[in-house]
């Protein structure tokens, strides 16, 4: 014999499928946020001079396809108005960097010549590449 009265009433569940979904928008979130913030940069408060000179930084874009075609910012350049060309593009800046872009079929001494040029011009030069993967 139970002596024990039963209650048929509401019972005490907790449904976390909402929790679910609330915690993967939170991750998804912050894994995105994560990407587009960059932790290496250190910001300043750089102090101010009425009397100080502004140093001109430019790149220049130099590329050449798997034809030996010369490319100096998107205007085609032949190879013995390479050096006269980037010449005149470093009357223009104090500071001046060449961004060189060029075919993976291009033979190294092609490569080369254009470093020669820019270290002639003492010309900071950068040879782009593609990330793996």
């Amino acid at each position: 014999m139970n002596l024990r009265k039963r209650h048929k009433g509401a019972s005490a569940e907790v449904h976390t499928s909402a929790m679910n979904d609330i915690m993967f928008f939170l991750l998804l979130f912050f894994l995105i946020a994560s990407t587009v913030t960059n932790p290496n940069v250190i910001k300043l408060m750089l102090p101010k001079s009425s009397s100080g000179q502004s140093v001109s930084k430019k790149t220049i874009n130099v590329s050449i396809d798997k034809d030996l075609n010369y490319t100096i910012d998107k205007k085609q350049v032949p190879v013995d108005q390479l050096q006269p060309t980037l010449q005149s593009y470093k009357s223009l800046a104090t500071e001046l960097t060449i961004v060189l872009y060029v075919d993976r079929t291009v033979a190294i001494q092609d490569v080369v010549q254009v470093m020669d040029i820019a270290q002639k011009l003492n010309i900071k030069l950068v040879l782009a590449t593609e990330p793996k993967g």
